[in-house]
């Protein structure tokens, strides 16, 4: 009987020591590296992580988990490189700052990052909110709260008066004066203040708002807000800290500066010119069009006290022409990284901006490298995301159809898995 129990131990204990595989059938696989979708294959996954690739449908060993996804397209998670966690869209919303509490944003960001995650974004970049976005990216990251992998610039950074400037909009006597602490610089001492501050907050990286904006209560949405002394500072300061800086800019100008500052990427780009578009192949700085959120502020703007007056003319003039210019920009060969800029419309619809970029004259399949290979290298996470091969993090989806042949089936998302751990496996 001892004996027994004994040899009953010895292989529970054996069984936990060899780790369980899961085995992932493929009908149609998109890996986020080559160009031509293969069909019939086999993911491997041990524990977190990717472990073989193979033609043809591999037989699960005993103890090993089977997910038969034949009639699917599988592909790595999505990455959109623009969204903001904390907040989304609604009509009247101005006042909102004045009557939520930072627990009232936080529940509410809840929804928001669980509908991403379950929409087929597996990691994104949160670009700007009040601090709360670092804390949501710690819950996640510990288990608490179910959204993607999010790496975030906690508070942006603006000029006084600035696209995010935080006090824009108020009356003069709740105004007060806003500094680095609060994300509002002038002048290069400023900038290493407000970029060091960053780094004290956990922040993952920087964003700036090197033009006017349009959903901010000021009254240009598109003029230079920093000078290129200030940027190169913010660039500089940033390196020190291995950060990487997304510029927001809308207008030719501050655009430019913003290149010749050093920035990793250009948000929006609305109105970049040539010289702009010439200046980013040189750098190799990335472009996030983020068209998904001109095309919805357009539409938003046309509803009567959806928006302030100051914010309407600019979401008018700014939203039809982010598209045009993205289109501009990939034809002359600007590196382009997913993002959709979530929150000024509905979380959940991100996947909106494959159908605008293949609208626009990109390829399906570079439309989908760009929200995975691509927006993995902006992150600087090509080695760990971003393709289906050995050894990267387990972030796999798939969808019910062929997105090669229909933009329509970027909605139809039925399995995602993250870091190892299925959150869905079911209809869309």
């Amino acid at each position: 009987m001892k004996k027994t129990a004994l040899l009953v131990l010895l292989a529970f204990c054996i069984s936990n020591l060899t780790a369980q595989k899961t085995i992932i059938w493929c009908g149609t696989l998109i890996d986020g590296v080559n160009n031509d979708a293969k069909n019939n294959m086999t993911i491997v996954v041990e524990k977190n992580k990717i472990t073989a690739v193979v033609n043809g449908f591999s037989v699960a060993a005993a103890g090993d988990k089977t997910i038969d996804l034949k009639t699917k397209t599988v592909m790595p998670g999505w990455i959109d490189c623009h969204v903001h966690t904390e907040s989304e869209t609604k009509k009247g919303n101005v006042a909102d700052k004045f009557i939520y509490n930072t627990a009232d944003v936080a529940f509410e960001s809840l929804q928001y990052v669980n509908v991403t995650l379950m929409t087929g974004f597996t990691t994104v970049r949160d670009l700007g909110g009040s601090g709360i976005n670092i804390s949501l990216r710690n819950a996640i990251n510990k288990g608490l709260v179910i959204g993607p992998r999010i790496f975030t610039a906690g508070k942006s950074i603006a000029t006084t008066g600035g696209h995010a400037d935080p006090t824009n909009g108020y009356r003069k006597d709740l105004m007060g004066d806003p500094g680095p602490k609060e994300g509002v610089i002038n002048g290069v001492e400023d900038a290493y203040h407000a970029v060091r501050q960053r780094y004290k907050d956990g922040s993952d990286l920087i964003k700036i708002t090197a033009t006017g904006g349009v959903l901010s209560q000021a009254k240009d949405g598109a003029n230079a807000q920093f000078t290129e002394d200030e940027i190169k500072a913010i660039v500089t300061a940033a390196k020190d800290y291995n950060f990487k800086v997304a510029a927001h800019a809308h207008g030719a100008e501050g655009i430019k500066r913003a290149i010749r500052g050093g920035v990793n990427s250009i948000e929006h780009g609305t109105f970049m010119d040539d010289e702009g578009i010439a200046l980013m192949k040189q750098y190799g700085t990335w472009l996030v069009s983020t068209i998904t959120a001109g095309k919805s502020t357009a539409d938003s703007a046309k509803i009567p006290g959806y928006y302030s007056e100051i914010v309407t003319p600019k979401a008018l003039a700014t939203g039809p022409q982010i598209q045009n210019t993205f289109a501009k920009a990939y034809k002359a060969g600007v590196k382009i990284a997913f993002g959709t800029d979530a929150g000024v419309f509905k979380h959940g619809l991100n996947w909106l901006e494959f159908g605008y970029m293949i609208e626009a004259g990109m390829p399906p399949m570079e439309a989908i490298k760009a929200a995975t290979i691509n927006a993995a290298d902006l992150l600087g996470m090509k080695t760990q995301l971003g393709s289906i091969e050995i050894n990267k993090l387990a972030d796999i989806i798939a969808v019910d159809g062929d997105p090669l042949k229909d933009a329509k089936v970027f909605g139809k998302v039925v399995f995602v898995m993250k870091d190892g751990t299925v959150f869905k496996n079911g209809k869309g």
